[in-house]
């Protein structure tokens, strides 16, 4: 059984209706970044278009590089330049995650909506820890599909639900795949404020749906609780051996 549950077609029919926007001053994965040096590397698995390897360089190290099968240069050069990024700041590996062999090793291994599109949580999981220099930190959030948003994607867009893993989306389970690693400072749960999302497409009931989705999520934000039926994202973090002790 093959284990992606997407392939580089869709991916690249996505990114041309993509609509771009600035770099957060405030990710929802910023309170869970651990300090360290100007100096640390830092790569993000299935980083394309560089919105997240942009603000580690502004905000956390210098050093930053994205992994993707989708890599369109002049994509992550109009990010730079949109962000006041240096040109070519930002490296880019185009490769399959899965036939990927690099000697290099990273201070923070990161991933945002990636690991919930393959059937194996525990192998991609694992492929990330391999990337990671000693000490390092896993970082890595996805979707949580099991609650309100889920509902939402089965009413409004079961094509893009159906591209998602809900198996992998069980803080228990993820939890205890990173024990059987040997991670170690393990923290996985449920986080941020309620929010409903859409999948930008072109059409104009796919605009409609998304302006009442968008209307819901707003209301949604008066109940700040942190649960499976109304969190959006599920977070790890983990180190890898020992954590870095940095002078910053």
């Amino acid at each position: 059984m093959e284990n992606q549950l997407t392939d580089r077609e869709l991916w690249k029919t996505y990114w041309e209706n993509y609509q771009f926007t600035p770099i957060q001053e405030n990710p929802v994965y910023k309170k869970y970044i651990r300090p360290v040096a100007s100096t640390a590397r830092f790569i993000e698995v299935g980083g394309f278009p560089g919105l997240n390897a942009g603000y580690f360089y502004k905000h956390v190290c210098r050093d930053v590089t994205l992994l993707d099968f989708y890599v369109e240069p002049s994509v992550i050069r109009k990010v730079e330049r949109q962000n006041r990024i240096p040109e070519n700041t930002i490296k880019a590996i185009e490769a399959d995650f899965f036939k990927f062999q690099s000697q290099a090793h990273y201070d923070i291994v990161f991933s945002l909506g990636f690991i919930e599109h393959f059937r194996d949580t525990r192998d991609v999981i694992s492929r990330h820890v391999d990337l990671l220099a000693d000490g390092g930190q896993l970082l890595i959030l996805l979707p949580n599909l099991r609650g309100i948003n889920g509902a939402v994607q089965y009413l409004f867009d079961r094509e893009n639900l159906r591209i998602h893993n809900l198996d992998s989306m069980v803080p228990v389970r993820l939890a205890g795949i990173c024990r059987e690693l040997g991670l170690t400072d393990i923290r996985v749960e449920y986080t941020r404020k309620p929010m409903v999302w859409l999948e930008p497409k072109p059409g104009e009931k796919r605009r409609a749906a998304c302006l009442l989705v968008k209307t819901v999520s707003y209301g949604l934000k008066m109940f700040p609780i942190k649960c499976r039926w109304l969190s959006p994202y599920i977070v790890i973090s983990a180190i890898k051996g020992t954590p870095i002790h940095t002078a910053l």
